[in-house]
């Protein structure tokens, strides 16, 4: 039966947990599940907010979690914890931005084996941004190379608190963990709010269900939200009839409704999650609100790549994989569009490359398809010479390219401006030199470096994003050991020297691999791709040349030579003049087949030559 009482203000703490990839924050949030008694030991399972299978077998977060915990402090009160597990990726920057917003509190976990990482500081730095209150917690203490004294003194000094405050926990045993929930009840403020004012909620994550549609979280910030009435979402002004409210512990729990300072979840019955966006603000259709939260933003792509079925024949199947999985993903965009080359497919853009393997991995697991995808590029904005700007999601929209070159008909280009990324690198102090080489060689411009303690060190850089969405991350890690870690955030654009190279066979451009790069590195990518197709395409009958080209002008050619076929082998003897004559013949044969032959460029060579290795961070 719904619960029709209200929860007082006073004794709700709502915290989330920031942390590095692989730090504990899930084991954590097990643990907590398990002291508080909200899930029986024989239904415990690890990773027990981690719904999806990708989740589990990668050991990282993708969707926000929430669950609601009773706990009794010290005092002999009876409190009620809302924790919201929260991704600690960096391509999910803004959904932990909006889940921070619904919190009073975060808890600091580091991993006492590992020390500080770079997505630690980033998610620690949008903390201090929201005015949470810090709780610093070393996690894996009784790991045997744990360094709990070293590297509480780092935290203590990013924080500017004493070494002492920071707790000490191991997520795996147990240990610590009760101290650190009352540690939250006496810490975290109570939220604050006015329940007499018209209602206003913070739609901090939404998940698609097969059967009851949009699951909107939410966490009401003033007001008070019943059932069976209408809600507002702020944003789009369209009204909807709330089915269901409650809380989550940690399985949904319908309720009354929800009053100032709870977390919970909210069913109206909208099939589309686009309608229920994170960030958005609820309010009462009776009584509305008249100025929404702030911080909402639209989820804006950071890169785009093509996505073309192997098997064309897949074609209606893929479409329709995208329009389901786009009712449980706000962020994924994509268009259709056509390649020579590969057929028929779609341009998809991402959050980031992590975005892009999870939802390739969903299609391909999924729905049970097989996928190409095209070499991931950021977006540019082209001005040309006449005034006109381009935004440039796709190299085959990059204007003077080699047809255009070719038939005269150029587009001269003024300025190309690209996106830019503050990034943050984390490393042992002995690694500095080959980071700020490598960095250096991507273009970067170094902002400035600072020592966490005498063998930490975190070096800051403006780089160009293409040059982060490719091997950046595999050579940071391969040049530092393993040691280093990696955030980046967007900071812009700036004008750069960009030009499109072209691939061609047989004076043919073959849109698939055609790539926007800096000119200072243009002739490089044409050797290596040339190089790179002349093993995959397979010989023909005729001589195939493989040429890249920067507008009109060719930087790199490899050539396939000709199957050719013994026409001598039948003479046995007899006069020079009729072998001459045989070779001839062979060679008009294959000068008519040039001119009237075709490349088939088999998908295992554009599988091979597009393929990306695994990037994940």
């Amino acid at each position: 039966m719904p619960e029709p009482v209200r929860t007082d203000p006073a004794v709700i703490r709502n915290f989330c947990i920031i942390a590095h990839i692989d730090h504990g924050k899930s084991t954590l949030a097990d643990r907590m599940l398990q002291f508080t008694g909200v899930v029986a030991g024989r239904q415990m399972r690890a990773q027990y907010l981690d719904r999806m299978d990708i989740e589990r077998e990668r050991g990282i977060t993708i969707k926000s979690q929430a669950v609601r915990l009773p706990w009794t402090g010290l005092d002999g009160v009876g409190y009620v914890l809302n924790l919201i597990d929260t991704p600690g990726h960096v391509d999910f920057s803004y959904e932990v931005s909006r889940s921070l917003a619904a919190c009073e509190g975060a808890v600091l976990l580091v991993d006492s084996a590992q020390g500080i990482e770079a997505q630690t500081l980033a998610n620690l730095y949008l903390a201090l941004e929201a005015d949470l209150q810090i709780i610093p917690v070393l996690n894996k203490i009784d790991l045997p190379a744990a360094q709990p004294g070293k590297y509480g003194e780092e935290i203590a000094h990013v924080i500017g608190c004493d070494p002492a405050d920071v707790l000490r926990v191991s997520a795996k045993t147990g240990e610590g963990v009760p101290e650190l929930l009352n540690a939250i009840v006496t810490q975290v403020p109570p939220p604050q709010g006015d329940p007499a004012a018209p209602a206003r909620a913070l739609i901090f994550d939404s998940v698609y269900d097969t059967y009851r549609g949009v699951v909107t979280y939410v966490r009401v910030v003033d007001g008070h939200l019943s059932r069976r009435e209408k809600s507002i979402m702020m944003s789009t002004g369209s009204a909807h009839d709330t089915l269901e409210v409650g809380v989550i512990s940690p399985d949904p729990l319908p309720t009354e409704g929800l009053s100032a300072g709870e977390v919970g979840y909210l069913i109206t019955g909208v099939k589309d999650v686009r309608q229920a966006r994170v960030g958005d603000t609820v309010t009462s259709a009776a009584s509305p609100a008249t100025e929404a939260l702030a911080g909402y933003a639209h989820p804006r792509p950071m890169v785009f790549s093509g996505l073309y079925p192997v098997d064309g024949d897949d074609y209606p199947d893929f479409r329709d994989a995208l329009d389901k999985l786009r009712l449980n993903d706000a962020a994924l965009v994509y268009e259709p569009e056509t390649s020579l080359a590969l057929g028929f497919g779609f341009r998809c853009g991402f959050l980031g490359l992590l975005h892009m393997e999870i939802v390739r991995e969903r299609l391909e697991r999924e729905f049970g398809l097989s996928l190409i995808s095209t070499a991931p590029n950021v977006v540019y904005r082209v001005v040309t010479e006449s005034g006109h700007e381009v935004t440039v999601t796709n190299p085959s929209e990059f204007p003077g390219g080699f047809a255009e070159a070719s038939g005269q008909a150029g587009v001269k280009i003024a300025q190309v401006f690209e996106p830019v990324v503050r990034a943050t690198v984390l490393a042992p102090s002995e690694y500095i030199g080959t980071i700020m080489e490598l960095c250096q060689g991507r273009r970067g411009a170094l902002l400035g470096v600072e020592y966490l303690s005498t063998d930490r060190v975190e070096v800051r850089y403006t780089m160009p994003l293409a040059e982060i969405i490719f091997d950046f991350f595999d050579q940071l890690k391969s040049r530092t050991r393993g040691y280093a870690s990696l955030d980046y955030e967007p900071v812009g654009e700036q004008e750069a020297d960009l030009v499109k190279v072209d691939i061609l066979l047989q004076g043919e451009s073959v849109d698939a691999l055609s790539q926007i790069v800096h000119s200072d590195a243009a002739r490089e990518y044409g050797v290596s791709m040339t190089a790179k197709l002349r093993e995959l395409i397979p010989r023909q009958q005729f001589e195939v040349p493989i040429q890249a080209a920067v507008g009109s002008r060719i930087i790199a050619r490899e050539n396939i030579r000709a199957l050719r076929k013994d026409v001598l082998a039948k003479c046995y003897g007899g006069d020079i003049t009729r072998k001459r004559k045989l070779l001839e013949r062979q060679k008009e044969g294959k000068r008519r087949m040039k001119v009237i032959g075709r490349v088939e460029v088999p998908q295992e060579a554009f599988i091979a030559a597009l393929s990306t290795s695994d990037k994940r961070r």
